[in-house]
This record gives structure tokens, sequence and C-alpha cells, in this order.
């Protein structure tokens, strides 16, 4: 599906009537939200089936004011519990996505609309690495504080600093987000643990309150302050079902590790969290139950504005080995392929994404990164696909 000239100018939004039961006002937001892009100008000569020549990312050679999506990387995993790496993702994703084919079999060439990803932040590297030295300790006893007084001290000052550490990566997230969605771009994270996309989660809900998030994941994510540390990597959901009103509704899709007091939460929420654990949907289709009839309940649990969230040891195993907390089961990439098409075609709008967790192989083979770059390229259609819709109708109403 080609991407056409769409001439790039800020259009003011349409007035309606006022009524007496239905009053709106034009926000700074909707204006901003009002610009159309022109097809991205690539380098004389673009070949799309050719080999990647370019240095950004699935080899594009796009500024970040022209494209239509902009990939905020977050090189950051000071609280993984289990195995660390992940700050490395971005580079090993960016890396893979020079071998990622341009043309997609569901979403056409969604390269068209132009994709960039800021520099990987050299202070947030350093930033993860200090964090991570200082966290080690406390992962390695389980988070226990000691019974020492003076020990508990250090224990005590090492979790704050933690803490303060992941607290800057969010504002410095938030920062980044709210200056590309006032370009009228559409923002992406690209992890780094899963505690990183949590200030785009912020900035988005604070703009579209009522929006929902569609997690998928192994791990439910909903502990308090897992091992001490209040932004962990596995308390990402608790914190953003607890801190930001303006998220409605969380839809956890692949679900096979949790707690009791995770599952509590869940049940806790009145509805606010629903929950499609792997083998709970496995066992449907023993019963009979098709991938798509699965699907739809799982897009229909949420609202109009949709927000997804991929932590890639959600799909099984033999995809991520190298993930920090593998888990047997899972999604297959073709089962996640099929979910995010369905979604796409409902007419969801999808206003952001994060893709988290993936790890370079010790073997130093791209294995992990090539299948985060399809997944990334994926979550790219997806969001696509009905914003170059909406994008053409505001336009043509525009002349």
């Amino acid at each position: 599906m080609p991407y056409p000239d769409i001439a790039m100018r800020t259009v003011k939004p349409v007035k309606k009537p006022a009524t007496k039961s239905v009053k709106k006002s034009v926000t700074k937001s909707d204006k901003k939200s009002a610009m159309h892009f022109v097809k991205p100008q690539f380098v004389a000569g673009f070949d799309p089936d050719a080999a990647a020549t370019g240095d950004g990312l699935f080899g594009l050679s796009i500024g970040v004011n022209d494209a239509r999506i902009v990939v905020i990387p977050v090189p950051f995993d000071a609280t993984t519990s289990y195995g660390a790496g992940t700050a490395a993702g971005p580079a090993h994703v960016m890396a893979a996505s020079k071998q990622v084919d341009l043309q997609d079999i569901q979403f056409g060439p969604v390269w068209q609309a132009g994709i960039a990803m800021l520099p990987i932040a050299k202070d947030i590297v350093a930033l993860s690495k200090k964090a991570r030295r200082v966290a080690e300790p406390i992962i390695k006893v389980g988070g226990a504080v000691p019974s020492n007084q003076v020990k508990a001290k250090a224990h005590a000052k090492a979790l704050a600093t933690v803490n303060t550490a992941s607290e800057r990566v969010n504002s410095f997230v938030a920062r980044e987000a709210a200056r590309i969605i006032d370009r009228g771009a559409i923002p992406a994270v690209l992890g780094g643990d899963h505690s990183s996309p949590f200030g785009l989660i912020a900035e988005l809900s604070a703009r579209h309150p009522g929006m929902g998030i569609l997690q998928v994941d192994a791990h439910a994510d909903l502990r308090d302050s897992f091992e001490g540390f209040t932004w962990s990597h596995a308390s990402i959901f608790h914190n953003v079902m607890t801190r930001l009103p303006g998220v409605k509704k969380l839809v956890q899709v692949g679900i096979r590790d949790f707690g009791q007091r995770e599952a509590d939460f869940i049940e806790k929420s009145k509805g606010r969290v629903t929950t499609f654990f792997d083998q709970r949907m496995r066992d449907r289709q023993f019963n009979g139950a098709t991938w798509s009839a699965v699907c739809k309940e799982i897009i229909a649990a949420l609202p109009q504005e949709v927000y997804i969230s991929f932590d890639i040891d959600g799909l099984t195993s033999e995809h991520c080995p190298q993930t920090g907390t593998p888990v047997p089961g899972g999604i297959t990439f073709p089962e996640v392929c099929h979910l995010l098409e369905m979604l796409a075609k409902t007419g969801r709008r999808v206003i952001g994404f994060d893709l988290c967790e993936v790890t370079p192989s010790t073997h130093g083979d791209e294995w992990n990164g090539s299948v985060g770059a399809r997944i990334l390229y994926k979550l790219m259609g997806c969001t696509l696909l009905n914003d170059f819709r909406r994008e053409t109708k505001k336009a043509l109403a525009a002349r």
C-alpha cells in the first residue's frame, strides 16, 4: 500500500458548530496533531530492493524531522533480574535491521512513510552501566535487606541510586517523546529493559486519556517495586496502572509467569486489566478455537486508541533465546503478525509502541536482533495502516 504525496502543511482543524449537548474546544495539541507529511526525500536513486547502504534504521537515511515514526533508543537495563545485556538491544536491532526486506506482505512498503531513530544517547549508556554495577549486589540477594545496620544503610543508599537513575531515564524518554509528538510524528521506544517506555506511556496518556495498552509478554510485570527497585522491569505495568489514570485499559497477551500478588492485582482491577494467559489461550485452541477467534476477543477488549508494548520474551523461546528472562511457551511470529494485522483492520489508532528486552547473542550471531528488527517493522506497519488513512482523509477534507 503506497503512501501518496501529501503536501506538508499545518491545517487548521475544522470547527464544528457547537450544540447544546456537545461543546468541543480546539486545543494546542489538536493543532499540532493536524500536521501532514510529504513522502520523505530519500537519497537520489534510492532502491528499496538493493542492499542497505543508509546509516539509519532499516538502512534508510531519513532525517528525524522528516520521519512519520521516530524511535527513541533506550540503552538501559539496570534492574534486569536474571540475565543482563538488553542495554545493547537498540544497537543490536539497528545493525540487524539493515537485513530486513522493505516490502511487507501485510502492510506494504512501510518504509515510505519515513522511519528514523534518534542517536543512542551516550549519557544513558553510561548511566545504565553505573546503575547496573550498583544494582547487582541487590539483585544477587533477591532484594533482601541485610540485618546488619551498616549494610542495611548501604543497601538503602544503593536502591536510591538506582531509582534515581531510572527516574532520569523516565524524564529523558518523556522529554524526547514530547518533542516527537509536538512535531506531529509518532513516537516509539526501543529498549533496553521493559522499564524503558514508562516516560513515553506517561506522555501519551496525558494527551490521550482513555487510551489502552496491548501488552505482549511472558510476564505480567505487575510487581510492586520488585527487589526494592521502584522502576524495575518487572514493575512497569504496576507503575503504569497505579500512576497514570489516563490509561483506561491494559490487555495482556501471552502471560505465563506471574506471582500471587500480581494475580490479585488483576482480579481487583475491576476489569481495568484483562489477561489472556498463554496456557488458557492454548487450551481453547486445543478444544477447537481458531487463533483468529482468540485475536478478536483480545482486540475487542481494547479502546479505540491503543499503545502496543512488546516484550520480545512474549514470543516462543526459539525466537529470543538470549532475552533476559526466557519462559517456555509463548506466541509464534506468524501469530503475532496475524494479531497486529487484525488490530489494524479494526480501525483502531495505534498512538505509539515499544519493543524491549532484545539481547545480543553471546555467540556473536544476529538472530535475536534479526527477530527484533522484524517485529519492529511489523509494529510500524500496524501503526501506519490507519494513520495513513486518517492523514489522507484530513488532507482531502482540508482542500
